[in-house]
């Protein structure tokens, strides 16, 4: 089918769509049925190719930095900005980002992947750079055990023409064993110095405290970028033989991190024709992704959500926040986005919630929640499985106090809604 048909057409379902406040997926799905090679089709006009952001966590803020960094380079970016990470969502966002002849007007497009779908999507377009973050266990029922989520991982990085940049701290995807059979793309890695890697364990090593001096990458990658330390806002990261100072906006230190494998990637996409100033200066005004540490102010108060998803998530969330003075609330949902296995919930230390407890516990998943709390001697107030009704409640008894919300993803999407009518949140639509 002709791109300007399928676009007229995609538009006004996404047009329909938007105005009964349905999800930003649907009509990325009527387009995958109508027409499977359309976003195969207007991807390969972009002169720049595409870039492929996947692993467990952090994709959706690592995305976002690097959109963010290439703008400031003078890149129009293509993205998918509500973190709808399957192939449909990515055609949803391109509904709403081209003319009605189907045009992009995008040099390049940086798309966060689900890792699964990730692996049909290289299939048809040939990503030139690759971002792979990490393995963790996250829905079990989906993936199966972590080596499995490694291969697809793999294959993604197998498909991609260019540049693949990868975590060399994540046990597996910085063995030489992931690194063979990669022959086409140049390899590049970035990760933590040795004074830092205790900060961030990984899935091997939940309860195990420091893993000692974090993995150097394989002898076959070219380049590599390090964060050497953090302290409140401020960064130290060094690549290409020198330390630079980035200050941040972004809290929580994983989001540090993120920023590191973003700068990674940017290098490898700008080359020599990298603006080091304009990149650092973009860095420092990035702010929180979609549900991903994003705050508002309610009375005075400061809120913030934080998205949790698994384990090693969840235990980086708790480790980066000062859990005094402020009210906590936990919101727990097991819908297909969220993954139906909660087990996880019970590999997560909540220790550093017993002084002040938690006000309120939610969602489909709240007593499950409730009673991993209590086997950590955490406090739990009031227990409901309605996140929206939970939310109301929460700020209404905590206030004068500044409050933390974690949350799962479809959690995140109900408590955002009512936070968004208390104050100004930012509007994203695909």
């Amino acid at each position: 089918m002709p791109i300007p048909v399928t676009t007229v057409l995609g538009k006004v379902v996404r047009r329909a769509a938007l105005a009964r406040g349905g999800g930003s997926a649907f009509p990325g799905l009527f387009v995958e049925r109508l027409d499977p090679s359309y976003v195969r089709r207007v991807l390969a006009t972009l002169p720049r190719g595409v870039v492929v952001v996947s692993g467990t966590n952090g994709k959706t803020t690592t995305t976002k930095i690097v959109v963010d960094l290439l703008e400031s380079q003078g890149l129009r970016v293509f993205t998918n900005r509500t973190g709808s990470n399957f192939v449909r969502g990515v055609a949803a966002a391109l509904l709403g980002a081209v003319d009605v002849r189907g045009h992009l007007p995008a040099d390049i497009a940086v798309l966060e992947l689900d890792e699964a779908h990730a692996v049909h999507f290289v299939k048809e377009i040939a990503p030139r750079y690759c971002l792979l973050l990490n393995v963790m266990r996250d829905q079990l029922d989906r993936f199966g055990e972590i080596d499995h989520t490694a291969r697809m991982l793999q294959s993604i990085a197998r498909a991609t023409t260019e540049a693949v940049v990868v975590n060399r701290d994540d046990p597996r995807l910085g063995a030489q064993v992931f690194a063979e059979g990669i022959t086409g793309p140049t390899l590049r890695s970035y990760g933590t110095s040795a004074a830092l890697s205790a900060s961030f364990p990984s899935d091997d090593n939940l309860y195990g405290g420091s893993e000692g001096a974090p993995h150097p990458a394989p002898a076959t990658y070219v380049d590599d970028t390090q964060l050497d330390s953090v302290e409140g806002d401020r960064a130290e990261i060094s690549y290409a033989g020198g330390s630079h100072s980035a200050h941040l906006m972004l809290t929580g230190v994983y989001n540090v991190l993120n920023a590191t494998a973003a700068i990674a990637l940017t290098r490898a996409v700008l080359g020599g024709d990298l603006r080091e100033p304009q990149m650092l200066e973009a860095l420092s005004k990035v702010r929180p992704a979609f549900g991903r540490g994003e705050t508002l102010q309610i009375d005075g108060q400061t809120c913030a959500m934080v998205l949790v998803k698994n384990p090693a998530g969840f235990r980086l969330a708790l480790s980066s926040y000062d859990p005094a003075d402020t009210a906590t609330m936990i919101a727990i949902n097991d819908n297909y986005a969220d993954g139906r296995d909660m087990s996880w919930l019970w590999d997560v230390d909540f220790a550093s919630l017993r002084a002040g407890g938690v006000t309120t516990v939610a969602g489909v998943r709240a007593y499950d929640m409730a009673l991993r709390l209590r086997y950590d001697d955490v406090p739990v107030g009031v227990v409901t499985p309605d996140p929206e009704r939970a939310v109301e409640e929460f700020l209404r008894s905590t206030t004068g106090q500044d409050k933390r919300i974690y949350c799962t993803y479809t959690a995140m999407l109900a408590i955002r809604k009512v936070l968004g009518t208390k104050g100004a949140l930012d509007k994203v639509v695909a």
